[in-house]
């Protein structure tokens, strides 16, 4: 799933990527390989800023980032993913890697023209669809990708659990 989803990204050097649901850190690594490689004579590397809602979930993804090497090309950021990360937009690309009720409306005001988001939609625990979102001149256009399975996005704009 790790490579369909960075597949479907399109991801190039050079790309500024938000990734939602840091888990290990260990996808964020897989993107970091590709937008910010070490081997490159180009002079600006891309980077990957992750957040993950779960604040020792985002401490052990910073911990793996650091002792895999990828730290000066992966940013963890312990916070709701559902609203994005405002702080660095606008992204290139966009990736959830937990399922949405529907497509946060901050994640596709973050994305740049020209960019790409990779999102599950669908209903908690249930059936849901891996959808890409392409921004073109303010116009929105969605693929589906297929269906797929993935935890619930919470946050303000992702599922409401009951605890």
């Amino acid at each position: 799933m790790v490579s369909i989803m960075d597949e479907a990204l399109e991801l190039e050097v050079g790309h500024r990527v938000l990734e939602i649901g840091a888990g290990s850190g260990w996808h964020a690594s897989t993107i970091a390989e590709i937008v910010a490689p070490t081997n490159t004579s180009k002079k600006k590397w891309g980077h990957v800023y992750t957040v993950e809602f779960v604040s020792q979930l985002a401490e052990s993804a910073r911990k793996n980032v650091e002792k895999a090497g990828y730290i000066n090309r992966i940013t963890v950021i312990c916070g709701d993913g559902s609203e994005g990360y405002a702080e660095k937009a606008p992204y290139d690309r966009i990736l959830v890697t937990a399922a949405a009720p529907d497509v946060p409306k901050p994640l596709v005001e973050q994305l740049k023209t020209g960019g790409v988001l990779v999102i599950p939609v669908g209903s908690l625990y249930m059936y849901q669809t891996l959808m890409r979102i392409k921004k073109e001149d303010n116009q929105i256009t969605e693929e589906n990708l297929g269906g797929v399975a993935f935890v619930p996005l919470v946050g303000k704009h992702g599922h409401k659990l009951r605890r």
